[in-house]
């Protein structure tokens, strides 16, 4: 490990340098592409960055405004030439800004509502989809927190269609993995996370299935978790379990599909979603930037909760390409790019967003065709 006065500066100093500015990342940063500011962009952080190893200017306040608004979509970082891991390096200033005190206040927010709490929202009642908690099964089905809190329609989906599918699943009395945490500059909450692995493995399972792909992450790669992957439990997402079911359900609408930063750039699952969907919708069709160039929603990162307009505008963006391709539906993996899109949607846009689980339940009850 390198010198210096920050984390962010001893761990990645040499990748900090190794930045060429040639401004690849800009091409396809989703905050550089909706506001056209340089300073937000993947090479402007990180020149701003390079000035604070040299001591031209102090991680302050000031620089918040630049390190806080990012999603971690980690496009940047796939369309670099240099290699530069862009992400990691902003969730490590992150951390510093944090131990100054000079966090975003929304993810200060973020960090007391765990401390407290066993949800992002701070919700004082667990949702109840009327299904079994924390029995002996093959399979532990975890919703996570926006689809247990902000995404209950699609939840009831998923699991009526493991139902229909004959899964034999639990839920648990789940808290939050609190993965998202690390990306605004704060620790896992342990407890959180010990919570977790004692249940998932009191109910025998040799399967994880998660319903968020950031859930996803954190469970197979924080060592928080690894209490999981000793005992041997596989973790998978939902689009990975259900890549080879055949579903029995045809929709003629003209489909797309938006891959999750989470799923997509950051744990490499691009083709099973997509398998799943061309076998219920022959109609498919992509975006004009699909796989590791989709755009991002602007959800990640804790841009949703401490830069609303942007993130909504973001998903804009997004939505534009899929008004551009004339597709009926959108249909994602996870609940929180359908929020996000959700949110943004226009009264005057003719689309459906869904998660695909949602969507192909909804063609089994006849609610879709």
């Amino acid at each position: 490990m390198m010198g210096g006065r920050y984390g962010f500066e001893k761990k990645f100093r040499e990748q900090i340098l190794m930045c060429s500015r040639c401004g690849f990342c800009q091409a396809v940063c989703p905050l550089y592409g909706l506001t056209l500011r340089p300073a937000l962009n993947a090479r402007g952080k990180i020149l701003v960055l390079k000035e604070v190893m040299e001591g031209k200017i102090e991680l302050n306040e000031e620089l918040g405004e630049t390190l806080f608004q990012c999603t971690t979509c980690a496009g940047c970082t796939e369309n670099c030439p240099s290699g530069v891991k862009v992400p990691e390096i902003i969730v490590e200033a992150r951390r510093d800004m944090a131990r100054k005190g000079l966090c975003h206040p929304s993810f200060k927010g973020m960090g007391e509502i765990l401390g407290r709490c066993d949800n992002i929202y701070g919700e004082e009642e667990a949702p109840d989809f009327g299904k079994a908690r924390n029995r002996k099964a093959e399979y532990v089905y975890f919703v996570g927190c926006v689809g247990s809190y902000r995404e209950e329609e699609a939840t009831r989906d998923v699991l009526k269609l493991l139902d229909h599918l004959g899964v034999d699943y639990t839920l648990i009395d789940e808290v939050c993995c609190s993965g998202v945490l690390e990306d605004v500059g704060y620790q896992i909450n342990e407890d959180l996370a010990r919570k977790n692995t004692e249940r998932v493995l009191s109910t025998g399972a040799k399967t994880l299935i998660t319903g968020c792909p950031y859930c996803l992450r954190t469970f197979k790669g924080k060592p928080q978790y690894e209490g999981l992957r000793e005992r041997g439990i596989s973790i998978i997402h939902i689009s990975q379990f259900l890549k080879d079911v055949d579903l029995g359900v045809r929709t003629k609408k003209r489909v797309t599909y938006h891959d999750p930063c989470d799923l997509g750039r950051h744990s490499g699952i691009y083709e099973e979603p997509r398998r799943t969907i061309k076998g219920i919708a022959p109609n498919f069709v992509e975006m004009a930037s699909h796989h590791e160039k989709a755009l991002c929603c602007g959800a990640g990162g804790g841009v949703r909760a401490a830069y609303a307009r942007n993130s909504i505008d973001m998903a804009r963006r997004r939505l534009k390409e899929a008004e551009e391709c004339n597709a009926e539906v959108v249909l994602t993996e996870c609940n929180s790019c359908v929020h996000n899109l959700l949110n943004a949607k226009l009264r005057k846009q003719n689309i459906a967003i869904y998660t695909t689980s949602q969507f192909v339940n909804r063609l089994l009850e006849g609610k879709e065709h």
